[in-house]
């Protein structure tokens, strides 16, 4: 928009908050307003603490706009990771399934990078899977892991994927307000350890994986070796992936052929 609201005051307010990167905000805020009284709204909700990407309606991954709506999950940068390492195990007509995928930026990125792929995917959380279905090509259900999922699927799964929550329990009011206050927390809290939904993901995964199929998901670097170990443990051969740029580890399970 042509905004008649100087991008100076705009930047100052937003610096006044603490937005480290008020500058790249402003730009984007004054573009996406369809005026200045909206631009005023968008602005007095990023003051207050709303993550920018709620504010704007979408997030930027991997070259992908996601559309999200206020209280959806926002997709972390750490997570190209696990997109980027799904998508160079995903061949042409795979059946990729993306579970806890929140707003399904991991299994839109897969179905954008692979000719053909067929995705399927679920989260537990209403207004996620009402952002999922308009980001993935493809099937989103909404229920708690696999259990939404047809049974057409057993064995049948190339590359399993989950982003599912991590965080200690104990953990998440550590978190940035961003996240502890708006999003959901069923996306953050891991239990105990950070690992009670990863253990359910893993144990199922047997079930539904094809031969040679793949099970990856996103954890932290400390909780690793107890993943991998939960990993080996349901039959898969583990690997762990890292990338120090984006601080982030992924957890490979392979079932063999």
């Amino acid at each position: 928009m042509a905004s008649v609201v100087p991008r100076s005051a705009v930047i100052a307010r937003l610096r006044a908050a603490g937005c480290v990167f008020a500058e790249d905000e402003a730009r984007l805020l004054v573009e996406a307003a369809a005026g200045p009284a909206e631009l005023d709204a968008m602005i007095e909700r990023r003051v207050g603490g709303e993550p920018l990407e709620q504010v704007l309606g979408w997030a930027e991954f991997l070259g992908l706009r996601i559309v999200l709506e206020p209280g959806v999950f926002v997709p972390r940068r750490r997570t190209e990771l696990l997109a980027r390492h799904a998508t160079a195990l995903t061949g042409r007509g795979a059946v990729v399934v993306d579970l806890c995928c929140g707003s399904g930026a991991v299994g839109a990125a897969v179905y954008a990078a692979v000719p053909g792929v067929e995705v399927f995917a679920s989260d537990v959380e209403p207004a996620a899977v009402r952002c999922a279905r308009g980001n993935v090509t493809g099937t989103v259900f909404e229920g708690d892991l696999y259990e939404p999922l047809p049974d057409s699927l057993r064995g049948r799964v190339n590359v399993l994927v989950a982003n599912a929550p991590y965080v200690p329990s104990g953990a998440v009011a550590l978190m940035p307000p961003e996240a502890r206050l708006h999003e959901p927390l069923v996306a953050l809290d891991g239990g105990a350890d950070g690992l009670d939904v990863l253990r359910r993901t893993v144990a199922g995964a047997p079930a539904w994986l094809a031969p040679g199929g793949y099970l990856l998901f996103e954890t932290s670097t400390g909780q690793a070796p107890v993943a991998t170990a939960m990993v080996a443990a349901a039959g898969l051969a583990p690997e762990i992936v890292t990338d120090d740029d984006l601080g982030a580890t992924v957890v490979v399970g392979r079932l063999e052929p």
